[in-house]
């Protein structure tokens, strides 16, 4: 929305304004209802067995992907991009991963594990992490294939042989590395099932700052999808932001 839409908006009594947001309510409601239906939905799809040992690198050496979930029974991946040899990562993804930490505080005491994971070997985004000041579990899924698994890493003959999933469909567009999220869930014998993936645009429902402009007059304000977003430390006077933990 441009200024001069801006300027020409409807401006009216606050009678008529009550109005207009009560028949805007309404359709609020509906779209709460029809969420609620959506995630009952969602809820209840049907699971797959988990039967590959994937392995993964952290802090602590080698990981299964049942020591992810750590003591609890419900584990989100947050599959983020950074490809081996980057210097940084997505800021697509490190905009949506400013959030975690923040979601992670309640998360935790509800039965909730969230982990990023990447392609690049663990001591490559390091410094990256430690840049960014973030303090949540990002493991390194490098000589397994659970990205390509999980469809969010593509090999080069793929590229360009035109053969590469995502987002549930043929893509022209993909690249090596993509964003996703896949969650998991872990019985009380330790069988491991996959219950959800999700991508692309799927992914904004994790991104609170995208719900909070969708509630201002300019909206989100972006000619291209998140095209005025940096890596938090690159705007304008940002604040240097470290953290000590690893």
């Amino acid at each position: 929305m441009n200024m001069q839409s801006m300027e020409q908006h409807n401006v009216v009594s606050r009678e008529q304004w009550l109005a207009a947001r009560a028949q805007h309510l309404q359709h609020e409601k509906d779209f709460t209802h029809e969420r609620d239906r959506l995630s009952a939905e969602r809820r209840a799809l049907p699971w797959v067995k988990v039967d590959k040992a994937y392995r993964f690198e952290g802090a602590n050496g080698t990981e299964t992907l049942s020591n992810l979930f750590g003591g609890n029974s419900q584990l989100v991946v947050y599959h983020f991009m950074f490809g081996a040899g980057w210097k940084e990562g997505c800021p697509g993804c490190s905009f949506l991963s400013d959030h975690i930490d923040g979601a992670n505080l309640h998360l935790a005491h509800h039965d909730v594990s969230v982990v990023a994971v990447s392609h690049a070997p663990f001591h490559e985004f390091q410094a990256f992490k430690r840049r960014m000041g973030w303090d949540f579990k990002w493991v390194s899924s490098v000589g397994s294939d659970f990205n390509y698994d999980f469809q969010v890493s593509a090999k080069p003959e793929q590229i360009k042989a035109g053969n590469v999933t995502y987002n549930y469909e043929p893509s022209k567009d993909a690249g090596e590395e993509m964003p996703g999220l896949s969650v998991f869930y872990k019985n009380d014998a330790g069988e491991i099932f996959h219950t959800y993936s999700s991508y692309a645009r799927g992914l904004d429902l994790l991104v609170g700052t995208n719900n909070f402009l969708d509630l201002t007059p300019k909206g989100r304000n972006e000619e291209v999808i998140m095209d005025w977003v940096r890596h938090h430390d690159r705007y304008e006077d940002a604040p240097t932001k470290t953290s000590n933990r690893k």
